[in-house]
């Protein structure tokens, strides 16, 4: 390890350990020294048995060890053989193994009865379940996670498509990373990334795009800073609304105005076309371009002329006029990405996501970098990250949005639906056409009275938070409360600001004490063995989809039986008997899992996402698809998509082929989309920009971390920071308890002034983690037209001092 890499993480590690820590001079990412590397030979060690699996947090999917003794987990190691992490964890995960041993686990099914919630069996926790789906299949709504197994996640979607014979599915990674989901399909007419983490080891440039990856992937993060420790030039990029972590380490800051990211991404178009520094030859092979029309994902056909008319107008001094980002820095910019000779990568992950323009943000970025020709060579490459650790491998590829089928099929599309029904054994026309409700959608109809058109009675939560974690929490989420007609079933592990408003709570197998499967943000597939039980009563997400599936097969809900008359999950052994995988006594007497991700894999090739036989899985580190049989038997991964000597899809002579073009002529779309102001802004009555996002120590709501005592005890509590001149002129002192007020809810909260980050004047940020501090009370419920994403990242409130 170099010194500034061994300096980089000690300081981080000892930010991470105080709420105190101040953003000037703060380290880039925060992660703790690795513990001495296991010994993983057979018979090593002191009667810790090691094994393999992907962390339990963000979507890096950094492989752990993890080291087990007397059934607990009793020791974490970063894997030094995974090529994601090299060795390395964050703070997180780091003590991911704790995240198992909270105090208040869930241990036994609880239904509400009156003001209480009482244990129940699991028996009778199953037939309450199927007595709701029988009362009306059709208002019986699944809202899932990136955060289920990919097994979990395809028979959740074969449960309710191929099941109960509509669409009502979606999960809450609709709410992180949709918006990213219809960009690459309306550039590539494929979904994911074309580039791989291995671009962060050979970009000259690195962009930022409004992410903060030093709190939010500190790992990736390492990986870039460590290069310059080993002597390497790298230039880092921010472009951001406000100072954070990342910025400390970028050598250039490019803040801008909320919303004016498209004005930005045009200017640089605008400017490569002016100094004609575009990559013509690039262009003219492998390109063409788009515009909007009529509320279409994919447009219409457009032209060089056309796109360069649209433009014209986009000048650094216009760009600066809206955005605020100074007309010299937009020329810098433009300038490194009209030179061939260098390699960038653009990163993002909510900034442009949670956006009411996140299609179209997304759609200019991939713009920008076909248009220079930063694509497709090592380094050089336009890669969204996720925040879950499936939210690719369960929800993109799985396919558990509601318009989706697994391996990139679309419920709309004859072909995709057939093939579905051909795999499921379905009879013709079982599985509807109709997209079913997104999640802000599902969650309005069910706080609707049914009179009033609420037409989802029942929603099943599983392994997600959405009484936290959904914006406007008042109108999506309070009303249904008051509803005698709506029923709300969650599966979790623990106690959350969701399962306390629950009807039915479901305890939940967590991470290593199950079977599992997860897909990374690089398209990486990986799978990990059961290694601990889980407490209690608690059983796995999977089983408890199967055995409500056998209920209602027993109970003749035709949906549960294939075209043969056989129940839904039919599997069988080699003598073909069938496999009771709804039996829990016996249900890790076979690997479900490998039952059900082997039937997936038959979806994998339609798109090009092609998938290796389980075992494969079983003997690597994760692989990344396409995964393609070779001559020999082996099993060949793909680093960079669409790229001759790489992409096995990609014939000779080629160089690059966008093989899905929503042209069907190998053609990338490039589009013109203009800026827009946002739906909500600040004016007299509600002055500040309010921005919600994450913290290092905490994930997503905190449920796992706010029971880890290191990352609880580093940040107790959430806050607002606050710029030092806003807080100045309201006479606001820093740790002051403020209420901020937007149109939609309010919240008390204590101010923290010159913290972790820094603000302009007029914005403010608060993290969402703290379930005592429910920010999202506040926040829009505006969405993107194409991916129906919410906006998490901009609206209008005031702030006042509370008196006391």
């Amino acid at each position: 390890m170099t010194p500034d890499r061994r300096e980089f993480l000690t300081l981080a590690a000892l930010a991470a350990a105080t709420a105190a820590a101040t953003a000037a001079g703060a380290p880039a990412a925060a992660a703790t020294p690795a513990p001495a590397t296991p010994d993983l030979r057979p018979g090593a060690g002191s009667g810790v048995h090691w094994d393999k699996a992907p962390c339990r947090f963000c979507g890096t999917g950094c492989t752990v060890q993890v080291g087990t003794e007397g059934g607990k987990v009793v020791a974490i190691a970063g894997d030094t053989a995974a090529e994601v992490n090299k060795g390395l964890l964050c703070v997180k995960g780091y003590h991911v193994g704790l995240a198992l041993y909270g105090a208040d686990r869930l241990t036994t099914p609880l239904l509400r009865r009156g003001d209480k919630q009482v244990p129940i069996s699991w028996d009778e926790a199953i037939r309450i379940i199927a007595d709701r789906v029988m009362l009306d299949p059709a208002s019986f709504a699944v809202y899932g996670s990136g955060q289920w197994t990919i097994p979990e996640g395809y028979a959740a979607n074969k449960f309710v498509k191929g099941g109960l014979g509509h669409n009502h599915i979606d999960p809450n990674a609709r709410l992180c990373m949709a918006s990213a989901v219809t960009g690459y399909l309306a550039t590539y007419g494929v979904d994911e990334p074309a580039g791989c983490f291995d671009d962060l080891d050979r970009a000259d440039v690195i962009v930022l795009w409004g992410n903060n990856p030093a709190e939010m992937h500190p790992v990736l993060f390492s990986r870039i800073v460590d290069r310059r420790g080993r002597g390497e030039k790298v230039t880092i990029i921010d472009i951001g609304t406000r100072r954070t972590r990342s910025t400390a380490q970028a050598d250039h800051f490019l803040q801008f105005k909320p919303n004016t990211d498209l004005a930005i991404a045009n200017g640089i178009a605008h400017l490569l076309l002016a100094n004609g520094t575009w990559n013509k030859d690039f262009v003219a092979k492998h390109c063409a371009f788009r515009a909007p029309q009529d509320g279409e994902l994919n447009g219409r056909a457009s032209s060089l002329e056309e796109y360069t008319r649209s433009l014209a107008m986009y000048t650094p001094d216009y760009v600066e006029r809206i955005s605020g980002v100074p007309a010299r820095d937009l020329r810098m910019l433009a300038s490194l990405f009209g030179n061939h000779t260098l390699r960038i990568t653009s990163l993002w992950c909510m900034g442009m996501n949670q956006h009411t323009r996140g299609t179209a943000i997304n759609c200019l970025v991939h713009g920008v970098h076909l248009l220079s020709g930063h694509f497709g060579r090592p380094g050089d490459a336009p890669t969204s990250l996720t925040g879950q650790p499936s939210a690719c491998g369960t929800v993109r590829e799985v396919g558990t949005l509601a318009h989706a089928l697994p391996g990139g099929g679309n419920v709309t599309k004859e072909k995709h639906r057939t093939l579905a029904e051909k795999i499921w054994n379905l009879p013709a026309d079982r599985i509807l056409a109709k997209p079913g409700h997104h999640a802000v959608e599902m969650w309005r109809r069910f706080s609707t009275p049914v009179a009033k058109g609420g037409d989802i009675q029942t929603v099943w939560s599983m392994v997600t938070n959405p009484a936290q974690t959904l914006p406007n929490l008042n109108e999506l989420v309070a009303p249904s409360r008051k509803d005698p007609n709506k029923f709300l079933i969650v599966s979790d592990v623990y106690p959350t600001a969701t399962t306390r408003i629950a009807d039915l709570v479901l305890p939940s197998a967590l991470w290593v004490e199950k079977n599992g499967m997860f897909g990374n943000s690089e398209r990486r597939t990986q799978q990990w063995f059961k290694q601990v039980n889980p407490p209690g009563q608690a059983r796995d997400d999977c089983w408890q989809i199967l055995a409500v599936a056998r209920e209602l097969h027993r109970r003749g809900l035709a949906g549960m039986s294939d075209k043969d008359g056989r129940f839904l999950f039919h599997y069988a052994d080699a003598a073909g008997k069938p496999i009771p995988v709804w039996d829990w006594e016996r249900y890790y007497d076979v690997n479900v899992d490998e039952l059900l991700f082997n039937e997936y894999r038959a979806f994998s090739t339609m798109k090009h996402k092609n998938l290796a036989p389980y075992r494969e899985y079983v003997k690597a580190r994760g692989l990344r698809w396409p995964v393609v049989e070779q001559a020999d038997g082996t099993w060949k991964e793909t680093r960079w998509r669409f790229t001759e000597g790489e992409d096995s899809f990609v014939g000779a002579g080629k160089g690059h082929d966008f093989y899905h073009s929503t042209t069907e002529d190998g053609r990338a779309q490039i589009w013109f989309h203009p800026y827009e102001p946002p739906p909500e802004s600040p004016d007299a009555e509600y002055p500040f920009w309010l921005c919600t996002g994450r913290v290092l120590e905490h994930w997503h709501s905190g449920t796992l971390t706010g029971r880890i005592p290191p990352l609880q005890r580093a940040m107790p509590q959430a806050y607002v920071e606050m710029n030092r001149a806003d807080a100045g002129r309201l006479g606001i002192t820093n740790g002051e308890l403020v209420r901020l007020t937007s149109r939609r809810g309010q919240l008390d909260v204590p101010v923290w002034i010159d913290g972790r980050g820094s603000p302009p004047a007029g914005s403010l940020f608060v993290p969402f983690f703290d379930e005592r501090l429910l920010i999202n009370l506040l926040t829009l419920d505006a969405y993107d037209p194409f991916s129906k994403q919410p906006d998490y990242k901009k609206c209008a409130v005031r702030v006042s001092r509370v008196a006391t």
